[in-house]
């Protein structure tokens, strides 16, 4: 990938996506290929190959997605499921056709095992029953991830797959559907703050930057089949993430955890050794992550 390349970022105006082109505008990549949903919905395989043949992408970030916390995906599994399959199927069937040199898709944490051995490693995959609350979501990566390892597998393509922590940061979606920090930290501009579950089960968490930049570099030095996980090798109880949240902000309210909403999985560690054996490393810590975050909420949504 070079400053001359066709790269398309798929979902460019979402969290990540919007963040990475940021990121590669700054970096100097010129021809960047963005259409937004109204542009080309990615749910049509016909508009999808229309797309690939206007404009023949040589790199593809697949960043488009329907995302969201534990309560959007009880209540919408459906959305999530068929969405997240069409759009996935589409771009890589796509990117196939066209000849695209190289794509990237990243699944999500929640793909593991419920009860995972921790930290998890990119081969726990499919060892066990997904959590139940995500199981839509999770089933949607997993054909992700597989079909990529499929294509590769039979037509020779370089797709590569990648799980990320939970991401969260600048540009994230602070509404009630969002992730839970982004959702948190919308609570704690209230009176009272209401945590859904008990605050025990543990997260591990990746600021926004360090995303896009592992992402570039695993798109600039990786090929191959098996899945990279993007983590930073700590974890957080929510509990203590709402007290550290607290903290940060100064907050004069009250705290109380909803033990009659789910908790999710109880642990989501993952072991990054691969990626942090090639020479990547994350680069923001948690408290100056959430600093900046809330900096931004405060900024950017009052």
């Amino acid at each position: 990938m070079n400053k001359k390349s066709r790269i398309y970022v798929a979902g460019h105006t979402g969290f990540v996506g919007s963040a990475l082109t940021r990121k590669l505008k700054d970096l100097g990549f010129k021809k960047l290929i963005l259409k937004t949903h109204k542009e080309v919905d990615l749910v049509d395989q016909d508009k999808v190959n229309k797309l690939f043949k206007k404009t023949r992408p040589e790199y593809v970030f697949l960043l488009a997605a329907k995302v969201g916390g534990i309560r959007a995906n009880n209540t919408y599994p459906a959305d999530f499921i068929y969405q997240n399959i069409a759009i996935q199927a589409n771009v890589i069937q796509a990117a196939y056709k066209y000849r695209a040199k190289k794509l990237i898709f990243p699944g999500s944490a929640c793909m593991f095992p419920k009860y995972c051995p921790q930290p998890m490693k990119e081969d726990y995959l499919l060892a066990g029953l997904i959590e139940p609350t995500n199981e839509p979501f999770a089933v949607a990566k997993i054909a992700g991830v597989k079909m990529c390892q499929a294509y590769n597998r039979q037509y020779k393509t370089n797709f590569i797959s990648v799980v990320p922590a939970t991401i969260y940061g600048p540009g994230d979606h602070f509404g009630v559907d969002g992730h839970v920090m982004a959702a948190l930290i919308k609570k704690f501009s209230g009176r009272e703050v209401k945590v859904w579950g008990s605050g025990k089960p543990k997260r591990e968490f990746i600021f926004i930057d360090d995303v896009v930049s592992a992402l570039i570099f695993l798109m600039q030095n990786y090929s191959g089949g098996e899945m990279i996980n993007i983590g930073t090798g700590r974890e957080i109880s929510i509990k203590n993430l709402a007290r550290k949240i607290n903290d940060i902000i100064s907050f004069d309210g009250k705290v109380t955890f909803d033990t009659s909403k789910p908790d999710g999985m109880p642990r989501r560690l993952l072991d990054s050794r691969k990626l942090l054996n090639m020479g990547w490393k994350p680069q923001v810590d948690l408290e100056k992550g959430i600093k900046l975050t809330c900096a931004w909420y405060n900024t950017n949504t009052k």
